[in-house]
């Protein structure tokens, strides 16, 4: 099923093409072989070399009706040395895609990714070969139709969206330190999202109102999990001055999580499954893990001095709490930007994914190392536009949590250099019975994130072509005795047309990560491989 959800969700923007014909398209598959050289600089790992062959497409789309971008590839690793070393295969890949249906009302909505996630929070990171001992391959998509229209004045917005997330066994939990326990592993979700509002902008009255409500379901295994979240909310927009408006909004919402409750051992331990994930016990009644009913509300203000540049901020209570959210967005010119985003809300591994696919603009630029497209990272578009998905991927959690933090991106276009740069800040409160293998419950423990990351690309003539990233990486688990994990690394690629259809590529690249109680782990890659585009 994990192989054909993924295409499903991946092939929409390519149908939707068959459609719109004057829509500005290209559609770019490839085979490409490649020879890696794989070298320890510190810990214990063995000389590695490898082949890999690897098979995608490259495609987007520009129009009235149809905008998305796809990027797509799937590689078969053939190890020529090291202990242990077995062939092994990657799928990555992200689309984001846009399809008016009927012009100026109905929208269909789609997104898809396939990259490798940390399994467990306190574990390693993931190097820029997709490779640790703290892995799990995932899939992830949504698609969804929306509508928005006038009807008497009133500005009318519709929409719905299916979710789906799955990740395969992976490769453990990486190195937990003493006394720590491998945490439940994430299997898949289905979600449903429905969401309407009614409104208008000030002008008729002498301030713009909106009414809107949503429901979410999401079903996640193992443990048969349930989120179920449903809401209303009033909102009022009161211009003060021509640049700046004060708004204010109110709400009720009833939110519950539950779950089947774990099958035990004689002796009270969980009974773990052979892919490491825990056993429901079906017998015995649901466990409620949240449940919140009541009222919220925030007030704040809206500025927005030019075209160019908008900043809203709001402070209130809600799940019984403070909350703060904002952003802010400015366009330098026309290519360049920066965007800040300010987030609180619960969610979960499946509905985060979702929610950073469906954020991410319809055009952006496919990073591209060289040694892998990885896309559990920062993603940048024009101006500023883009998503990062450390809050997403910072591990494959089977619990919903409370979720807070700050994302910043920074993009431009200068001739031929591109730059883009990313930092984002993610704190997650965990919700629930969540149990760890002694039987302890990690319920309010609080994990936290930091990661960075720079690109930058240079055409240097019309032939060829130059790329680099860094990245740094933080995580700080709440369990008690975790250690911390950091995590960098900076790749540089150098990229040839040698005919129209072949090209070749070389990248040198290094990785660390350092976990306390262990040694530094420091290794360096190089690469050189051939492209034929057809």
């Amino acid at each position: 099923m994990i192989l054909t959800v993924l295409p499903r969700l991946l092939a929409i923007t390519a149908l939707a093409a068959a459609s719109a014909a004057t829509a500005r398209t290209y559609v770019a598959p490839y085979i490409e072989v490649q020879q890696v050289l794989d070298v320890p600089i510190s810990g214990d790992r063995d000389v590695l070399t490898y082949t890999a062959l690897s098979a995608g497409v490259e495609a987007g789309a520009s129009g009235r009706r149809l905008e998305g971008t796809l990027s797509y590839r799937y590689e078969r690793r053939i190890p020529w040395g090291g202990d242990g070393a077995v062939p092994s295969d990657t799928h990555s890949g992200i689309a984001r895609g846009s399809v008016q249906l009927v012009p100026n009302l109905l929208t269909l909505q789609a997104g898809a990714i396939a990259t490798r996630t940390r399994v467990d929070p306190r574990g390693g990171g993931i190097d820029f070969l997709g490779r640790g001992n703290n892995v799990a391959q995932v899939y992830g998509g949504y698609v969804g139709p929306s509508l928005a229209t006038r009807v008497s004045g009133l500005d009318v917005a519709a929409s719905y969206r299916f979710g789906y997330v799955k990740t395969d066994n992976g490769f453990g939990g990486g190195d937990l330190g003493a006394g720590q326990f491998a945490l439940n592993r994430y299997d898949r979700s289905i979600s449903h999202t429905l969401g309407g509002s009614v409104g208008m902008d000030p002008g008729q009255l002498p301030f713009g109102w909106n009414v809107s409500g949503s429901y979410v379901r999401e079903d996640a295994r193992p443990l048969d999990q349930r989120f179920e979240n449903g809401f209303v909310r009033g909102q009022v927009v009161v211009p003060v001055a021509p640049t700046l408006a004060l708004t204010a909004g109110v709400g009720y919402e009833d939110i519950q999580i539950s779950q089947q409750a774990v099958q035990r051992t004689a002796a009270g331990l969980p009974v773990i499954d052979s892919r490491g994930r825990y056993v429901a016990d079906r017998a015995a009644p649901r466990q409620i893990g949240y449940d919140f009913e009541g009222l919220f509300y925030d007030a704040g203000v809206i500025w927005r001095p030019g075209r160019r540049t908008t900043l809203t901020a709001t402070v209130g209570k809600r799940y019984g709490q403070f909350a703060a959210t904002g952003s802010f967005v400015h366009q330098f010119d026309s290519r360049s930007g920066i965007t800040i985003g300010v987030y609180n809300g619960i969610d979960s591994f499946g509905r985060s994914i979702g929610n950073s696919l469906s954020a991410l603009p319809t055009q952006f630029a496919v990073p591209r190392t060289g040694l892998n497209n990885r896309f559990d990272g920062c993603v940048f578009g024009d101006q500023g536009t883009g998503g990062c998905f450390n809050t997403a991927f910072q591990s494959a959690s089977t619990s919903n949590y409370r979720s807070r933090g700050i994302n910043a991106l920074y993009s431009a276009t200068r001739g031929r250099t591109t730059v883009g740069l990313g930092i984002g800040y993610d704190e997650r409160r965990y919700l629930g019975p969540i149990l760890i293998a002694n039987g302890l419950s990690a319920a309010n423990v609080t994990d936290r994130s930091v990661i960075a990351q720079a690109n930058a690309a240079l055409a240097i003539d019309d032939r060829s072509s130059v790329s680099n990233q860094i990245f740094v990486a933080w995580y700080e688990s709440g369990l008690p005795g975790a250690d911390g994990v950091l995590t960098g690394g900076v790749t540089s690629s150098y990229f040839r047309r040698i005919t129209d259809r072949l090209s070749g590529n070389a990248t040198v690249a290094i990785y660390a990560t350092d976990q306390e109680d262990y040694d530094t782990d420091i290794a360096g890659q190089l690469l050189l491989g051939a492209r034929y585009q057809f």
